[in-house]
């Protein structure tokens, strides 16, 4: 039996800890071959923007570990197209690899996970 595992990222990228916390447990759910999701909304979509320069912080540069996903066999970043028009975001200000969720999609696509993970 394989189990999907969704884990939801409503933190922005260098608000705290949580954002990085959503990636590493996605890391983590992964190596154990289970199906994995990771799903930005909320503030969450803010770490899909191009051009971020987190250098004057002392953070790594989350997009970076976002691209690097695939390599851990998580293929399926979604974002929440609600998400986008409350922070007025549009698809080209993002980096490339993600799946929008259109409207009214969201409740659909959670529910068909057997477990989330909400960060």
């Amino acid at each position: 039996m394989n189990h999907s595992v969704c884990i939801i990222s409503t933190r922005a990228p260098y608000h705290g800890h949580a954002a990085r916390e959503a990636l590493d447990a996605a890391l983590v759910s992964a190596s154990y071959d289970l199906n994995t999701s990771v799903l930005l909304m909320g503030d969450g979509v803010y770490q899909l923007l191009n051009h971020q320069s987190p250098e004057q912080l002392p953070r790594k540069n989350l997009s970076a570990l976002l691209k690097a996903l695939p390599l851990y066999g998580i293929d399926s970043v979604f974002v929440d197209y609600e998400s986008l028009q409350e922070r007025d975001i549009s698809e080209d200000q993002l980096s490339e690899g993600y799946t929008l969720l259109e409207e009214g999609g969201l409740a659909p696509f959670i529910a068909q996970h057997d477990k989330v993970l909400n960060f």
